[in-house]
């Protein structure tokens, strides 16, 4: 990958809907090797999709909340099932599992505060592996690369 590759992942990240002739004059080349290096980085893995940015106060999911999970029982089987959970949650829109505690960072964004408690009552807290779990609210998003 060299700085022109970069050049075209930049703009393409700030804009996914940019058309090749668009990207191209954007980056100083013609069109049919601009198309070239997009393909050859799509075909590498290295851009991975094109997605929408929603507003989430618009899409009614203006809450943000970053739970700390510890687990309490770390044998493999329990810790799939666990993920396998966490993977099906709609509100569940970020999970990382950490070196260390907490064992999982995970993200939810949910409507309000009752939809949070809803959401902590009825998954969270009923996951048979969860020992502990600490909720922070979002003040302000800073920066995201959502």
């Amino acid at each position: 990958m060299d700085d022109l590759d970069r050049e075209i992942l930049f703009h393409l990240q700030q804009d996914g809907r940019l058309s090749n002739v668009e990207l191209a004059k954007r980056v100083g080349l013609t069109p049919p090797p601009c198309l070239r290096r997009v393909k050859r980085l799509e075909n590498a893995g290295i851009i991975t999709g094109y997605r929408a940015r929603v507003d989430p106060v618009a899409a009614g999911r203006g809450l943000e909340v970053v739970l700390a999970v510890e687990i309490g029982v770390n044998d493999l089987r329990t810790v799939e099932e666990f993920e396998t959970a966490i993977e099906s949650y709609e509100e569940v829109v970020e999970c990382r599992r950490m070196f260390g505690r907490p064992d999982y960072f995970i993200r939810v964004a949910v409507a309000d505060h009752e939809a949070y408690e809803r959401f902590l009552i009825t998954h969270i807290m009923g996951l048979p592996a969860v020992s502990r779990v600490d909720s922070h609210l979002t003040m302000k998003r800073l920066k995201t690369d959502d």
